[in-house]
């Protein structure tokens, strides 16, 4: 298994809103701490609705440094996105597991499908939903009782909050970043809030994860988990 030696760029600290709920003040290095800031930071995503080079997403710093990169693997059985770093190495892998009524994707580390490399896994908080929600579980919550993390959006403004579990604390916040400029055709712009202490690798994961899940897609879901 191929797997980066991670860095952490330098990123844009931001100012949480104090009139927002409560936010994330330990570190939670899910991914790696080395992109865990002791600071709120912002980071710009592009979603590419079309793509011939297989870049999915393209992440950012504020001043246009990328920091990560999301492709989509061509010719392979199972649906799949590779996180890369900015040199083009494998940070995770998020794979859709097939025959899931709830849309579960799982996420390995570096390049890996392993099992014993699982950090976490994410699904459709149920089958029918009129908000967009997903339930987030760290590999080592087997009875998955309760999600670790929790993502509640609005697919139709491009908007979502990562909270901590149930809790109200939320580790990242998401906005559609409007813009009329020709080359926005056929993008999402979002920019990110990532809260501080918070893995924003992990974060851009989610969101690649929410997006998929709210993108209709030929095929229909057969029954489980």
């Amino acid at each position: 298994m191929k797997q980066a030696e991670p860095s952490a760029p330098s990123l844009e600290s931001a100012n949480p809103d104090p009139g927002s709920a409560a936010h994330a003040n330990p570190t939670v290095p899910i991914i790696s701490p080395h992109f865990c800031s002791p600071n709120p930071v912002v980071i710009e995503i592009v979603r590419k609705v079309l793509t011939i080079t297989g870049d999915k997403f393209v992440v950012t710093d504020v001043n246009g440094n990328m920091i990560f990169k999301v492709k989509e693997a061509y010719f392979s059985f199972h649906d799949h996105r590779v996180l890369l770093d900015a040199a083009g190495h494998p940070i995770i892998t998020l794979r859709r597991k097939f025959n899931t009524a709830h849309e579960r994707w799982q996420v390995f580390r570096g390049d890996s499908k392993d099992s014993r490399d699982l950090i976490f896994s994410a699904k459709r908080s149920s089958m029918f939903q009129l908000k967009a929600k997903l339930d987030v579980f760290l590999a080592q919550n087997i009875t998955e009782n309760v999600p670790d993390f929790k993502v509640k959006g609005n697919w139709s403004e491009r908007s979502c909050v990562v909270h901590a579990g149930d809790s109200s604390t939320m580790l990242a916040q998401m906005h559609k970043k409007h813009t009329v400029t020709p080359l926005s055709f056929g993008k999402d712009n979002f920019t990110v809030t990532v809260y501080s202490g918070t893995d924003y690798a992990f974060i851009v994961a989610l969101i690649a994860i929410f997006c998929e899940v709210n993108t209709p897609r030929a095929g229909a879901q057969a029954s489980g988990d």
